[in-house]
């Protein structure tokens, strides 16, 4: 501005001047005061959400436990399910009094096929490599290894089938390995 120009609070006497502020200040005072309201009514739903959100978290949670909880102390139901007419099998078997050898062999055979199906049906498939299949670390444990007339490092025998259960091994199959020449 220039010096011949002058402003309408420059030309106001000191009264009025002070008023004009004043009034500006009061003006500010409720706009701050208003925001100030809004900001709290803001925060006040902002908090009332996040303890909700929290509570949800919370309950989920909760319930996720559960559920692992029940899994962990029903999930051999249908397993044992699958079991129990191999005990019935057993059960009937011994009842029998004076059975014969070839009544207690069917019986076994019959036994063991109820017991192999119960195993499968859970996802528990036997490991039992064939002789001259190479040998894998990761399904098989070498007991020896015996001179032979075959590839090396290929499997003789198995003294003891292997179990994988779902895919993981439960149980490595036990076998000979043939040595190198």
């Amino acid at each position: 501005m220039s010096e011949n120009q002058s402003t309408p609070l420059q030309d106001a006497s000191p009264e009025e001047t002070e008023a004009a502020m004043a009034a500006n200040a009061a003006d500010e005072m409720q706009r701050l005061q208003t925001e100030l309201a809004e900001l709290k009514t803001k925060s006040a739903d902002l908090a009332d959400q996040y303890l909700r959100a929290k509570a949800e978290a919370e309950n989920v949670r909760r319930r996720a436990d559960e559920e692992v909880a029940k899994a962990r102390k029903f999930g051999i139901e249908s397993f044992a399910e699958g079991l129990l007419p191999v005990c019935d099998s057993l059960d009937a078997a011994l009842a029998i009094e004076n059975a014969s050898a070839e009544q207690l062999r069917e019986g076994s055979d019959a036994t063991l096929r109820q017991l192999l199906s119960a195993l499968e049906r859970n996802k528990v498939v036997p490991i039992n490599p064939a002789a001259g299949e190479k040998f894998d670390p990761n399904l098989h444990q070498a007991i020896s290894m015996v001179p032979a007339e075959q590839e090396a490092n290929t499997v003789v025998g198995v003294l003891q089938k292997g179990y994988l259960i779902a895919e993981r091994i439960l149980r490595p199959a036990l076998v000979t390995v043939a040595q190198p020449k």
